[in-house]
């Protein structure tokens, strides 16, 4: 369901800068080795991972992305992903229990069954990632999270209630963390903390240490002008996005490059999408969409945000997705409030001709200088590190 977006055609001829990027300083040989040790020391941990690694067992129409996981329940409520758990090695000592789900090397992505990122390499060496070590066949981490705060929203004035009031994310990563991870060949991971001693993931609906797995909400989105979009939300730079999301307030992951960057000839870890500010409320209304929902409607009201283009895990070069999206708010104007046009917006393309109408525009803390990649919006300068699990057809979905 990949769309090409008006203007957004920016291809090389060649390998995009990413993946020449990568033979600087990158080990190919050294980063297999360490996946295979990850694989071997989960096999004997678990017994889990060599089944994970077989074929793919969905079908065309749930249009599952992300190779390795084990279950999709698109009847649910809310819809869940089945995927294989990791122990590592916390700061102290302790367990520290992650998921991988992109890797920047398209050998390594095949190798480990995730998606396919290669803008993520942009990340290395900068201080939005974290430096790992292997011990004992284990990542060992720098950083770490704590799950024991108590999540705790409450909405902003009228009309909008977006930006929240209160804002106080239910796990947030200290100094050191980012689960953009940089393994000592010079590979990169996006390998998210989800548990430890202080507690789970807010996502998290259950977890089998002993079996290796963990089962994950899938939050909702559009994309090329079909709804469906499940995705995770692990992280955000931003603690009022983490907290409206229920992600980890992670402020390291602030400092990855670029924000207002979304070509695939930018140097730059991000991808612009465009979640709504101020969209229609009302859990069971058809035209419910925005943060303010979420806000007003519950955790299960998901923000149903815009994004410009699936995983596409096959496609070595000029390959644009990253996980890391660089949020572009927009906002629908007064005037277009007033006169009864919200609706939900489904695609960029409907994204941007709306705001060439005039109806949607800048969120207020919008910054920096208009990125036409989405639709001419300003970024807001937040990241949430979203992974893309799947877009099925509507009629394997349960509403």
């Amino acid at each position: 369901m990949s769309i090409l977006l008006a203007g957004c055609t920016h291809e090389t001829t060649d390998q995009q800068p990413a993946l020449k990027q990568e033979k600087a300083g990158f080990n190919k040989d050294a980063a297999l080795t360490e996946v295979n040790t990850l694989l071997a020391t989960a096999d004997r941990q678990t017994g889990r991972l060599a089944g994970a690694r077989q074929a793919v067992r969905f079908t065309r129409e749930q249009n599952v992305f992300f190779p390795s996981a084990l279950a999709v329940n698109f009847q649910s409520t809310p819809k869940t992903v089945t995927l294989p758990l990791y122990k590592g090695i916390g700061p102290s000592g302790n367990p520290t229990y992650y998921i991988i789900t992109e890797a920047a090397n398209f050998y390594v992505a095949k190798l480990l069954g995730v998606n396919f990122a290669p803008k993520l390499i942009f990340g290395r060496d900068t201080e939005g990632a974290q430096d790992v070590t292997l011990e004992g066949g284990m990542i060992r981490f720098e950083g770490d999270v704590d799950f024991s705060p108590v999540r705790e929203v409450k909405a902003g004035p009228d009309p909008n209630t977006f930006p929240p009031a209160v804002a106080k994310p239910g796990a947030v990563g200290d100094a050191q963390y980012s689960p953009l991870l940089v393994l000592p060949s010079g590979s990169v991971i996006n390998a998210p903390i989800v548990a430890n001693s202080t507690g789970v993931h807010d996502h998290l609906v259950s977890i089998d240490y002993d079996r290796g797995t963990v089962v994950f909400e899938l939050l909702d989105g559009f994309q090329g002008g079909a709804q469906f979009y499940f995705h995770l939300v692990t992280e955000s730079s931003d603690v009022g996005a983490a907290t409206i999301e229920r992600g980890t307030y992670t402020p390291r992951l602030a400092q990855l490059p670029a924000f207002g960057q979304s070509y695939p000839t930018d140097e730059s870890a991000l991808l612009g999408f465009s979640p709504v500010s101020n969209g229609e409320t009302g859990f069971n209304s058809p035209n419910r969409q925005g943060l303010n929902s979420t806000i007003l409607d519950g955790n299960l009201a998901d923000p149903i945000n815009i994004f410009p283009l699936d995983p596409e895990n096959n496609k070595q070069f000029n390959n644009n997705y990253s996980p890391m999206w660089d949020a572009h708010l927009n906002a629908w104007t007064p005037q277009a409030i007033a006169a009864g046009k919200r609706r939900r917006i489904r695609s960029l393309e409907e994204l941007q001709q709306l705001v060439k109408e005039g109806l949607v525009t800048n969120f207020a803390g919008n910054v920096g200088a208009p990125n036409g990649f989405v639709a001419g919006l300003k970024p807001t300068n937040a990241i949430i590190n979203c992974p893309v699990i799947a877009q099925p057809v509507a009629a394997v979905v349960t509403p």
